[in-house]
C-alpha cells in the first residue's frame, strides 16, 4: 500500500532576500532540475531535525532558527509517483555553502526570476506562496 512521505523545504535567504536553490546532479532523481535545500524525514525525527540535517549535508551550511510556514500537498505526476506531503520552514543559518554530491550548482533566486528555472518537486509552488504569504521582503 502507498503512503504519503514526508519531507522538508528549506527557504534561506540572503541579505537580498534571494532564495537559495540547488540544481540537481545529474544521474540523480529528477536530474538536471533545481530545487530548495531538504529532503525526506526519516523515521523517528521530527521535521525540524530532518530539516536541519538536509540542509547541513546538502549546503554545508548550520540552521541557527527555523520558522514553520506552512505545508504543500505534492500529489503525484505519473502513477507511480510519490504523493508527498512538504513543510516548508524558513532558515537562518550560518556558515559557507559547500554542496555535497547532490547538486553541481547553487543559486540565489529571487521572485522576479523564477520562470528561467525548471523545478523539481514542485518547489516554484512554494515558493510562490511564500512570497505571497509569508514573505516580509515582497
Amino acid at each position: 500500500m502507498q503512503q504519503p512521505v514526508p519531507c522538508v523545504r528549506g527557504i534561506i535567504l540572503d541579505d537580498e532576500g534571494r532564495v537559495l536553490m540547488l540544481r540537481r546532479t545529474e544521474g540523480s532523481f529528477r536530474a538536471g532540475l533545481w530545487c530548495l535545500p531538504g529532503g525526506k524525514v526519516d523515521y523517528g525525527e521530527t521535521v525540524e531535525e530532518a530539516l536541519r540535517q538536509e540542509v547541513l549535508e546538502e549546503t554545508g551550511l548550520s540552521c541557527t532558527s527555523l520558522r514553520f510556514l506552512f505545508y504543500q500537498d505534492s500529489l503525484p505526476l505519473e502513477d507511480s509517483g510519490m504523493h508527498c506531503i512538504v513543510f516548508f520552514f524558513e532558515c537562518s543559518v550560518e556558515g559557507d555553502i559547500e554542496l555535497n554530491d547532490e547538486s553541481t550548482a547553487h543559486a540565489w533566486v529571487q521572485r522576479t526570476s523564477l520562470a528561467q528555472y525548471r523545478f523539481a518537486f514542485r518547489d516554484d509552488l512554494g515558493l510562490v506562496r511564500y512570497w505571497d504569504e509569508c514573505s516580509e521582503r515582497q
